[in-house]
């Protein structure tokens, strides 16, 4: 049996196993068991009681986190020359059209987030096969195509992020750093989780989330009593 590190020691005397914490106890442990000597991400996982093999318990959306993700976006915004400057001055890293499409077919896809027109949804289409398994593809439910590019690349680098509920019936996604003050760390929790309720399927029966855990990157799940969320 191999032994434990000097920093699994320190985190198993602090998280008990099984327990569930509040969120304001969890944003200030997840903290402590963190040792990783670059800025961390802060994970969270909610498992629902939702069947996601069925279109009418799919759940899908969009929050846009008060304290921001902590990380720095790339944006590609694929828009029609008058929509260019208001792109470019709203904070959208690349901004153009078919020089980006085509440098997208070549293997290209060094961002994170791509914002488009519907009128260029047309063009697109033929990159599903690239953009599609790296989930950079456009969508209207994620707010990615719209005619108001210049708001939806604001809102992108200020922290809005999409999600949506994998096939096991669980939503994970970033919601900031282990620098984050514990505050900020409930305040970006909630918001994700009151969204979350909001989404909540009418064809879904029984308990809708079953569980929430709170993490960092490398570090082991902390258990959040979901009923804490809405604590002060």
């Amino acid at each position: 049996m191999s032994k434990l590190t000097k920093n699994q020691k320190l985190t198993a005397g602090l998280v008990e196993a099984g327990k569930a914490y509040t969120l304001s106890e969890a944003a200030e442990l997840v903290k402590k068991i963190t040792f990783t000597k670059f800025d961390a991400s802060l994970d969270i996982d909610v498992r629902l009681g939702v069947d996601p093999r069925k279109a009418n318990q799919m759940v899908r959306g969009v929050v846009s986190l008060p304290n921001g993700t902590g990380k720095v976006v790339r944006v590609l915004c694929l828009c029609t020359p008058d929509a260019e400057a208001a792109a470019k001055e709203a904070g959208a890293d690349y901004v153009g059209l078919d020089e980006y499409i085509e440098k997208i077919k070549g293997g290209w896809t060094d961002v994170d987030v791509i914002i488009t027109m519907p009128s260029i949804m047309g063009k697109i289409g033929a990159l599903g096969r690239i953009l599609g398994p790296r989930g950079l593809m456009p969508n209207p439910k994620s707010g990615t195509v719209t005619m108001d590019v210049a708001k939806a690349v604001r809102e992108v680098k200020q922290g809005k992020i999409d999600f949506k509920v994998d096939k096991t019936g669980i939503v994970h996604t970033s919601i900031g750093k282990v620098s984050f003050e514990p505050k900020a760390i409930r305040e970006n929790a909630k918001a994700f989780i009151d969204v979350i309720n909001k989404l909540k399927p009418s064809a879904a029966k029984g308990t809708y989330i079953k569980s929430i855990y709170l993490s960092s990157t490398m570090s082991k799940g902390i258990k959040v009593d979901p009923k804490s969320i809405d604590e002060n």
